[in-house]
């Protein structure tokens, strides 16, 4: 607010003056200026002064400070109201703008700057990729175009000579999805002339060097700045990139700047009558070299023009001269103005909202920004100053109609005491430029339009004749005694800024804004895509072009109609811009400069308006919604009869009745202070209300979820038991014969279980198979259950890791006492053993066969070999089975190896590390049976707790030394 700085700054909102007249207001102004203040409120109104110097209030603390403030809670800023102009837009969903007016040199470009970035960067605080790629074309668009439509001139160096509009699209949650530029009136007369002292656009000093030397600028640009020009280049480069130009289309570009610069170097000589271009073809060639045309086509553009006769015929008809300077001077200007065009267009391209449905993304909101060339009067005046002064006039008809009519019109509407408000209207000054048949604009198109030989000097007679009655207008043939004008060459209009002299000369050339056709066609037959995009009515053939083009001043006027009707439909903000003095100095205040331009911009008319009347307005339902929370009676609703009762219970508890009054239909608060009150209070509150809102519907959706659970779990369950039931009911349908099937159901495929029964498919699908087991071994006699289970015991312990193990014969066990075996020397083994049985009283014998025992040192000899349950002897078969060791099982054997193939090798290991390495041999009954099988399932089975397998690679090698 206005308290927050110090008297010595002076009043920091004009509305605040102790007297409102203009000596009071300039010694506010002057003083704020010289303290480095340079922002002051009119209401809601900003008053900029240029400084001309960079001021260290534009960062990232500054931003931090006003981001989500009320207008008057900090010092006058742009960001101020910046964040008004955002806040409006999100809370109320209102498309707003800010208008930025003020003369040339003011410092509209710079506001405008600051404006979008401080928008840029209190959105999308999510940081979202898309969002950030919207921020960073929209901020670099201002560089590029301030490089091709920005030029130096005698009251600023950094003159914007085009009008700009952009919208910026917001979603419904306050981040910029788009946008859109509208460019007005480029002054590309400037491309072939400046005044003295001024430059060319600055793209042109840019360019320089790339393709041309500097030798061939010879009338269109002054070569200065070097240095600020090259780094100036590198950003636009950049920029260019960044927003989405391809690098044929940024050559393409400096290649259009190129050919500009070339054409300002051709000459034309006359020659037998005939128009020729002077010099040897170097420049006519390279220009086709650089618009991708043949050099033949470019100089018959220059010198010839392409027309149809009355009959339909075609002829070429030679320039004089005169004709082909102005055609390469209009082909230079066209050109410029294309290329300008194209890059506006093709930054939209990208920049545009696409694919918008309003149902899917909600309501799309727009926020404008206008920084839009400013009043101009220079020491001379042509066409381009008179529609720019024309648009100005505009503007402030629009400021006067939403600041000063439209709101005394509201008070007396709304029945508000008020005491009306003197101002000045300019109405009159804008009908006599654009008034449909009386307006100097009409005349000039009647003058463009009519047949015959119409000159310059005629319209200003025509115009002199015509408006000899209106105030604002005067010549001097209207006022001989006026030696500042001449006869037949100037007229002045009084505009709302100050008297304005114009000179006629050249104003119905650049009306009619002539080019030639054969340029056209010259540009669309281009190889070059981008140039070919720039004139697609270079297409049309000769005979076809019959309709004349519409003048540059009724595209002009057409075009500021349509940006006021546009701007009319929002909200508005405005920046009036306050030029200091004229010599660009940060300390000098020329107090006669400032008060005319206080004095045309109508700033004390807007302070007595804002001073005499209120500051905030709204109806009384919206009030309502938004405050109501701060009331008692109020909240959550009211039950009065009327919505105005309901606002006057607020007002009233917050002592505000004398500072508001009650329209018909709105409730109008004089003070900002008792606003910022309201709303310091409502931001209290909100927390809390929110707090509340969150704790409800978080125990609304808490009993919702909880209520699903439980529907969740009920469902679960019976579907649980529903999946459980039928399991069981598929198994028994898929089990139910198993006991009249051949493999007792071993071959049926078991259902798949839910997860819930897959421990208890487990064992159900073991139960099976022990009692298919049972079932089996059942039918097994009891005279051959001891040679199953001894095969079992060796299948469980070989463990799969040997295919032969002789599983598919019986198992005789003891070989050497069979008959059939061992014919010849059963009997006397026979013997032998029943000796061993009666001397060491053993029960059982396990395994005896013959064997060939292998030694550490590789030798073999042949051995029998008897294992009983108690012992293991090693025996001579030639020598009657004589006893050659015996080894107590329970003492020293611990184990047995064999390998995984089909030998019959066979490892005994022992506890003194003397193992015995056996090769199994077959009798006479089956010479080539595997027998190691049936000795490892001997031993597991009638010694389970002694014995263990290991199943040994072909390689491995025993402790014996065998391999």
């Amino acid at each position: 607010m206005a308290e927050l700085e110090a008297l010595e700054f002076g009043k920091s909102d004009f509305v605040l003056l102790d007297e409102v007249n203009m000596e009071q207001f300039m010694e506010n102004l002057k003083l704020r200026f010289e303290m480095g203040r340079i922002y002051t409120f009119i209401g809601e109104v900003v008053v900029s002064v240029n400084p001309y110097r960079e001021m260290d209030i534009y960062g990232k603390e500054a931003i931090s400070a006003y981001r989500g403030r009320e207008l008057y809670e900090n010092p006058p800023h742009l960001y101020a109201v910046a964040d008004a102009a955002y806040k409006a837009m999100k809370r109320r969903a209102k498309d707003t703008c800010i208008v930025i007016s003020g003369e040339s040199g003011a410092g509209k470009t710079e506001a405008s700057k600051y404006i979008m970035q401080y928008i840029a960067a209190i959105t999308n605080p999510s940081q979202r990729e898309e969002v950030e790629s919207v921020k960073n074309v929209l901020l670099k668009s201002n560089c590029v175009l301030e490089a091709f439509g920005n030029a130096k001139t005698n009251r600023n160096d950094n003159s914007s000579r085009f009008g700009k509009y952009m919208d910026i699209n917001f979603s419904f949650s306050g981040d910029p999805t788009g946008g859109h530029i509208n460019n007005y009136l480029l002054e590309k007369s400037r491309v072939v002339h400046q005044q003295q002292g001024e430059r060319n656009f600055h793209s042109f000093y840019q360019v320089k060097g790339l393709f041309v030397g500097v030798h061939l600028i010879k009338r269109c640009v002054v070569c200065l700045q070097a240095n600020s020009d090259q780094s100036s280049h590198r950003a636009v480069r950049t920029a260019l990139k960044v927003i989405g130009f391809s690098e044929d289309e940024i050559e393409s570009i400096y290649r259009v700047l190129a050919t500009i610069l070339l054409l300002g170097n051709i000459q034309f000589g006359t020659e037998e009558e005939i128009v020729q271009v002077e010099g040897d073809g170097e420049v006519v060639s390279h220009i086709a070299e650089l618009t991708s045309t043949q050099p033949q086509q470019v100089e018959k553009a220059l010198l010839f023009r392409t027309v149809a006769t009355g009959g339909g015929d075609v002829i070429e008809k030679g320039h004089s001269e005169q004709e082909a300077c102005f055609g390469r001077e209009a082909f230079s200007k066209a050109l410029y103005e294309r290329l300008f065009g194209w890059i506006v267009g093709r930054i939209n391209s990208v920049i545009e909202v696409k694919d918008y449905n309003p149902m899917l993304h909600g309501k799309n909101t727009v926020i404008g920004v206008l920084d839009i060339y400013g009043f101009e009067i220079f020491d001379n005046n042509s066409f381009e100053q008179f529609c720019i002064n024309y648009c100005n006039e505009k503007l402030q008809q629009l400021f006067i109609e939403l600041i000063l009519r439209q709101e005394q019109e509201e008070y007396e509407r709304e029945g508000v005491a008020w005491q009306h408000i003197e101002y000045f209207n300019n109405q009159i000054i804008v009908d006599l430029v654009e008034q449909n048949h009386k307006g100097i604009l009409s005349m000039l198109d009647e003058a463009c339009l009519s047949g015959g030989r119409v000159t310059d000097t005629v319209c200003l007679d025509s115009m002199s004749s015509r408006l000899a009655q209106h105030p604002h207008y005067t010549d001097r043939k209207l006022t001989p005694a006026d030696k500042t004008m001449e006869f037949q060459k100037h007229f002045r209009i009084r505009h709302y800024a100050g008297d304005v002299t114009y000179s006629v000369e050249g104003f119905l050339d650049k009306n009619k804004d002539l080019l030639f056709q054969d340029f056209k066609r010259l540009m669309f037959n281009s190889t070059n895509p981008v140039l070919k995009d720039m004139w697609p009515d270079g297409g049309l053939s000769i005979t076809e072009v019959t309709k004349r083009p519409q003048t540059a001043a009724s595209l002009f006027k057409n075009s500021i109609v349509a940006l006021v009707d546009k701007l009319s439909c929002k909200e508005p903000y405005y920046v009036r811009c306050v030029k200091p003095n004229e010599m660009k100095s940060p300390v000098l205040f020329d107090a006669a400069r400032c008060q005319h331009q206080v004095a045309y911009l109508g700033l004390l008319e807007n302070v007595r308006v804002r001073r005499a009347g209120f500051a905030y307005r709204q109806g009384y339902s919206r009030f309502l919604l938004r405050y109501k929370m701060t009331c008692e009676y109020t909240w959550p609703n009211h039950l009065m009869a009327t919505d105005r009762e309901a606002v006057e219970a607020i007002v009233t508890q917050h002592g505000f009745q004398d500072d508001v009054a009650y329209g018909h239909t709105k409730l109008f608060v004089r003070s900002p202070r008792s606003l910022f009150s309201l709303e310091q209070e409502r931001a209290a509150l909100i927390p809390i209300l929110v707090l509340f809102l969150q704790k409800v519907w978080r125990g609304a959706l808490a009993r919702k979820r909880c209520r699903q659970l439980r529907a969740v779990y009920a469902i679960m369950g019976c579907y649980r038991k529903h999946k459980l039931k039928a399991h069981f009911l598929e198994v028994e349908r898929r089990l139910a014969n198993a006991r009249n099937m051949a493999d007792y159901g071993r071959g049926v495929e078991w259902p798949l279980p839910p997860a819930a029964l897959a421990q208890f498919h487990d064992i159900t699908v073991t139960l099976h198979r022990r009692w298919w087991a049972h079932q089996v071994v059942k039918r097994i006699p009891p005279s051959e259950v001891s040679e199953v289970r001894a095969k079992v015991a060796a299948l469980g312990a070989l463990d799969g890791a040997r295919k032969a193990w002789g599983v598919g014969r019986p198992w005789e066990r003891d070989y050497l006492a069979n008959a059939r075996d061992c014919p010849e020397t059963s009997s006397s083994f026979l013997r032998v053993s029943k000796e061993l049985k009666t001397r060491d009283q053993f029960g059982l014998v396990l395994f005896s066969g013959l064997c060939r025992k292998v030694n550490r040192f590789n030798k073999s000899t042949d051995r029998a070999v008897l294992i009983t349950d108690k012992h293991l002897y090693k025996l001579e078969p030639r020598k009657q089975y004589k006893v050659l060791k015996r080894t107590p099982l329970d003492q020293q054997l611990t184990g047995v190896s064999l390998t995984g193939g089909a030998d019959q090798t066979v490892a005994l290991h022992t506890t003194s590390q003397d193992d015995f390495l056996l090769y199994l041999q077959g009798g006479a009954l089956w010479p080539g049976q595997d027998r190691a099988g049936e000795l490892v399932g001997s031993l597991n089975h009638d010694v389970p707790d002694r014995f263990f397998t290991l199943i040994l690679n072909a390689n491995a090698r025993t402790r014996s030394g065998f391999t």
